[in-house]
């Protein structure tokens, strides 16, 4: 009788075969996953608009802008807001202060802007918004 010789080699191919088919499996279902989504609420009309409004303006390249109660906007810093809000509320310290963020702005750079003067201890603030 011959001595059987051993093999040193591994079959990967049914292997190979159960990976393909576990790839297959995923590329189906991964699309049918659903994903969470944000349902934003429409906007409407305010109860009250304000009479005195200080407009902080923050453009789509990120930059701020101001108009006071002179109808006067200027473009100022991130770091100069304080200072400028500071001055616009010592001219009319019952005026509320508005934020018109546009469309296309970041999200963070709107937030930002409303950091900065909640840490003023403006108490009216609120978002601009153009009704549909």
């Amino acid at each position: 009788m011959r001595p059987r010789r051993l093999k040193n080699e591994i079959n990967v191919v049914p292997y190979i075969d159960v990976m393909l088919v576990l790839l297959v499996i995923f590329m189906v279902t991964t699309p049918m996953m659903t994903t969470g989504s944000v349902d934003l609420p429409s906007t409407g009309q305010s109860s009250q608009m304000p009479d005195k409004v200080v407009r902080v303006m923050v453009q789509a390249d990120g930059g701020i802008a101001v108009k006071g109660d002179t109808g006067k906007e200027r473009g100022i810093s991130r770091k100069e807001l304080a200072d400028v809000l500071a001055e616009e509320r010592a001219r009319n310290p019952d005026a509320a202060v508005l934020i018109a963020g546009d469309k296309n702005a970041h999200y963070e750079a709107v937030l930002n802007v409303l950091d900065e003067i909640k840490k003023l201890d403006v108490k009216r603030v609120g978002l601009e918004t153009v009704r549909k």
